[in-house]
């Protein structure tokens, strides 16, 4: 199920695809929806190596030639005949250097002197270490013998002439500069950057630098999704925060989704609430709305309004950021071109502090990873935990992840934790 039709059968009428509940989605069951809807850019530009950086490969970046090229010292030492291992005395004829090799063939009960990364000269096959040795003029005397072939690196060793280094829907590393880098190229493929367009809505909100009257509050949520956003290396356009004005609304929902491939709002999506955006995105998108079983984070809608995808985040500050790294990440990854997005790290660690919670749904509470004196890894709670507090997500570098089975926790209790660090 891929098509606009489909999304639009779905948004209509729910009841036409078995255990799709609106108002009881599972996470997972959430998750599993938005990524069958989900067809990545198809336009491709050449990128300068350096600017490739967070990009998604469009085509296999394959080696145009065995990496390394030859067959080089791995140790500073004396290169041998594998057949004189056993001779504990050798002449040094020369010496040979990384990027200045030894112009010459060792003969039987010779060696030369060689330096790690240095080619291995002709009639050579094994390495012994400096350490392994004793200088005595211009004979070397073997201490303990290596094992033959050993300290060589060879030729097509770490890549092979016509191996896929990298695959297309690669996302870009740093590391990855490097390995193609090696290969001598300067320029891939890449698929062009992903236009997000996102805003909040409400009389309430306030730009920062501006007084605040009773009942208002500054708009936090267009800056943590900018922060979010800019990690993804994604094109960036900030439609500002936009009053309950249906006209205003309207018209800003419509120019967003002209300009971008995806729009993110924040607020306005509550299941049940009578609110304008609600009844636009109604009316000019293919949109559903969901009462998802987590919290932070329950009312979140999907679909598409016009060619763009749609994300309605809730207002609540710290849902806006779990429901962005929950549903949105991964989406976006997804839209870039990524084959398989990698999801956030998670593993089990000791909670050193109670936690409360009722079962039926998944939560995602606010953590601090630490080493105890032993250097064991634990968690604990930042604090409170209210979704309007985004003090606790700047504490937090991580999520406590508590499934829909989970209760009420003692101290010591074993949980699962999504680590944050280098990701928001």
């Amino acid at each position: 199920m891929t098509s606009d039709t489909s999304l639009q059968n779905l948004a209509n009428n729910p009841s036409c695809m078995d255990d799709y509940d609106p108002n009881a989605m599972h996470v997972a069951k959430a998750r599993e929806f938005i990524w069958q809807f989900l067809n990545p850019v198809s336009t491709v530009e050449t990128l300068a190596l350096r600017d490739s950086l967070g990009r998604v490969l469009a085509t296999d970046i394959t080696s145009p030639a065995n990496v390394p090229n030859y067959d080089n010292s791995a140790m500073d030492g004396y290169a041998l005949k594998g057949s004189d291992i056993a001779t504990s005395r050798l002449k040094v004829i020369g010496t040979a250097f990384a990027g200045r090799a030894f112009d010459g063939t060792v003969h039987d009960g010779e060696c030369v002197r060689i330096m790690t990364g240095a080619a291995m000269p002709a009639g050579t096959d094994t390495v012994v270490v400096q350490e392994r040795t004793v200088a005595d003029g211009e004979f070397i005397n073997i201490s303990e013998a290596p094992k033959p072939q050993a300290n060589v690196r060879y030729a097509g060793e770490d890549l092979k002439l016509g191996q896929t280094v990298l695959a297309q829907g690669h996302l870009m590393r740093p590391a990855d500069l490097g390995l193609i880098a090696s290969l001598g190229i300067a320029e891939v493929q890449a698929y062009r950057k992903l236009k997000v367009a996102f805003f909040s809505t409400g009389d309430e909100l306030v730009s920062i630098g501006q007084p605040l009257s009773i009942g208002q509050v500054y708009d936090s949520n267009r800056y943590t999704l900018f922060g979010m956003l800019t990690r993804l290396g994604v094109e960036i356009i900030d439609m500002g925060a936009i009053a309950d004005d249906p006209i205003l609304l309207e018209a800003t929902l419509l120019n967003a989704a002209q300009q971008a491939d995806v729009v993110i709002t924040s607020g306005g999506v509550s299941v049940g609430e009578a609110d304008y955006m609600k009844q636009l995105l109604t009316k000019h998108g293919q949109v559903m709305f969901w009462k998802v079983s987590m919290k932070p984070g329950r009312p979140l809608a999907y679909g598409k309004v016009g060619n763009a995808h749609y994300f309605g985040l809730p207002g609540n500050p710290v849902a806006v950021m779990v429901t962005f790294y929950q549903f949105v990440r991964d989406a976006l990854l997804r839209l870039m071109g990524q084959s398989t997005p990698v999801p956030l790290p998670m593993f089990q660690v000791q909670c050193t502090q109670a936690i409360k919670k009722l079962t039926g749904r998944t939560e995602f509470q606010r953590g601090l990873l630490f080493t105890d004196a032993d250097g064991v890894w634990r968690v604990k709670p930042t604090g409170a935990q209210g979704s309007a507090l985004l003090s606790s997500m700047s504490l937090a570098n991580c999520f406590i992840v508590l499934d829909d089975t989970v209760g009420n926790l003692e101290a010591g209790a074993t949980v699962q934790v999504q680590v944050l660090d280098g990701i928001i």
